[in-house]
């Protein structure tokens, strides 16, 4: 039994793989902003002083930090395994809020941030239109 909705098209790449792929495009994107912040001597007088984005750096940050990637990291495999209705409301609903938090996060940041983060929302939108458009599955002969 294969998990491809066949629509004439051989070849066409599952729904839940094209999100969850996504998923995993977005974290990847987001790890390497991320790393890329610590070239920055601002960025690395702040954790200095253990601060980050006006945040103190303690274990409640560093708790709810983890959280935000658990979230997302979780979902390349939820995609995968959740039923069709869940996983469309499910995967717009994460995409949406992590959208929202990607562009404020990137309010006033420097260029390569905001490029990266442009690259997120597009991900992010591109999760959002595929759960959406979630095909309805075809009837096996």
């Amino acid at each position: 039994m294969t998990s491809v909705i066949s629509y004439g098209d051989s070849n066409r790449i599952d729904t839940r793989l094209r999100i969850s792929a996504l998923w995993i495009a977005m974290l990847f994107v987001f790890a390497y902003v991320d790393l890329f912040s610590l070239y920055r001597p601002d960025v690395r007088s702040d954790l200095e002083a253990e601060k980050l984005g006006g945040f103190d750096i303690d274990q409640r940050f560093l708790f709810l930090t983890t959280l935000y990637i658990v979230i997302p990291s979780l979902m390349v495999y939820l995609t995968l395994i959740m039923r069709p209705r869940t996983n469309r409301v499910v995967n717009i609903l994460v995409a949406a809020v992590y959208g929202l938090t990607v562009v404020g996060g990137a309010v006033g940041e420097w260029n390569y941030y905001l490029l990266g983060s442009a690259v997120e929302v597009i991900l992010l939108a591109l999760v959002i239109h595929h759960a959406w458009t979630w095909p309805k599955a075809t009837a096996r002969p």
